[in-house]
């Protein structure tokens, strides 16, 4: 009966998605059709523009993210396909500009109907919106919330783990906290539907995981260098004996050229592009208090060489250099405005152009920062294997508060698993920073969790 149950839910769930993808091509070729009559009927334009749409519309949802209701929230669901729709329409209108462009001339180009484009976006977010609520209304109606046991050890790794599962509490809820020491572990891991494993040591993790594969128990567990090694390894047969390999080498020169090409392109035409913005930004600075536009502070870049990154200054000048905090009385009201739409980092684009940065790569950080981190983390220097970027796996899944190792661990990724799509990839998924409120979440004072961890007496986990 069970097995029925999950069957017919899959079967519904994909029905749902497949509605909610029909309805947002049909809305655009409803619309569109409405100034562009060969839509409307069986024709050469109605093919292509149906064919662009379902290809470019695929291509889209797999940079930004599919409708995963009960994975995510409501909010990211709406942003990622959103965002996807957006491109895909507009490339899909200009396909279609170009197949009513009937005379052979650049010249006859045109681009109308730019009314329905904006008209068609509009009501394919409200159904998305509609879609992803009433999605995740329906899956948590069905599921109630997993129990989950965090196994770990300490308080500050405690409070580290829980920060981010409170943020999911329709999926999860914590029902036991164990120090992976304590002798009754496995007993208590056995109870519970997910296990998240968070700063234990690696034999002890790996006991865990089996006795979870064992007993079919979700996993959850923090990576370690180690594991994103192995993440980036491919499977050899040796004769018959099973191997991963992992080439941990410098990027190819193949791969740095065409980085470097992308590089500087995008700098150009982003440069160009924000223009009003640069000028609009240094006459709201300038205005503000007359102090300098541009702030220049050392950063750590390929191998540890320090160069002058510029942002555009959104702090008084003459004030204490520190990482920002909440309410922090030296940021300008100017220069709260940058930072929260992200703005303030566009000067870095001169730093590309110079050679100092890529426009994909780790974050970089203040001398300061990276000495402090290294001493408590040596392995924060492996970050400073490629260039620093302006984007990236921490800048778009991290937050400015994320801690030094989770930083690592998403910059590490980047650099094992690199390739020229996965660059382009990141700077479409750089647009969902724009939309985040969280993203420039700053350091807070005090924050503590509510869930107490309780030191084991015993020292060993049993088998």
């Amino acid at each position: 009966m069970k097995r029925e149950l999950k069957k017919f839910e899959s079967t519904m769930w994909l029905c749902i998605k497949l509605l909610l993808y029909i309805l947002l091509m049909g809305t655009f070729m409803f619309i569109m059709s409405r100034e562009n009559k060969a839509l409307g009927v069986l024709s050469r334009t109605m093919g292509i523009t149906f064919s662009t749409y379902c290809i470019v519309g695929l291509l889209f949802l797999s940079i930004y993210g599919k409708y995963d209701v009960g994975r995510r929230k409501s909010k990211p669901i709406i942003y990622s396909l959103s965002l996807a729709v957006l491109f895909t329409d507009i490339v899909t209108y200009i396909q279609l500009m170009i197949m009513n462009t009937i005379t052979p001339s650049i010249y006859a180009f045109r681009l109308d109907s730019i009314g329905s484009l904006i008209l068609s976006f509009i009501v394919q977010v409200i159904i998305i919106i509609i879609f992803a609520y009433a999605g995740n209304g329906l899956f948590f109606t069905i599921h109630k919330p997993e129990s989950c046991c965090i196994v770990t050890s300490s308080q500050e790794s405690l409070d580290n783990i829980v920060r981010g599962i409170l943020k999911y509490k329709k999926q999860y809820k914590i029902d036991y906290i164990m120090d992976y020491r304590d002798r009754h572990l496995l007993e208590t891991v056995k109870k519970a539907d997910t296990v998240f494993i968070h700063d234990v040591p690696l034999e002890v993790r790996s006991k865990i995981v089996r006795f979870c594969y064992k007993y079919k128990i979700n996993i959850y567990f923090n990576p370690e260098i180690e594991d994103i090694v192995e993440m980036s390894a491919k499977y050899y047969l040796l004769d018959d004996v099973s191997v991963l390999n992992a080439n941990v080498k410098a990027w190819t020169m193949e791969q740095r050229v065409m980085k470097k090409l992308l590089d500087m392109s995008l700098a150009i035409v982003l440069g160009i592009v924000t223009s009003p913005i640069w000028i609009v930004s240094a006459i709201a600075i300038k205005a503000y208090d007359g102090g300098h536009i541009f702030f220049k502070q050392k950063r750590a870049t390929l191998n540890g060489r320090v160069f002058e990154v510029y942002k555009f200054r959104t702090m008084k000048e003459n004030v204490e250099n520190h990482s920002v905090t909440d309410d922090d009385d030296r940021i300008t009201k100017p220069g709260r405005i940058l930072r929260k739409i992200r703005m303030d980092e566009l000067p870095q684009l001169i730093n590309i152009l110079k050679g100092d940065m890529s426009f994909v790569g780790p974050r970089p950080e203040m001398l300061e920062n990276v000495e402090a981190y290294e001493e408590e983390l040596p392995e924060f220097r492996y970050r400073l294997r490629v260039k620093a970027g302006l984007t990236g796996y921490a800048q778009i899944a991290g937050k400015y508060n994320t801690s030094p190792k989770d930083k690592l661990i998403m910059d590490m990724i980047y650099i094992e698993e690199f390739n020229i799509l996965r660059d382009i990839q990141l700077i479409f998924q750089t647009a969902i920073v724009l939309l985040k409120s969280d993203s420039t979440e700053a350091f807070r004072t005090g924050e503590t969790s509510q869930y107490i961890f309780k030191e084991a007496e015993e020292t060993e986990a049993e088998e």
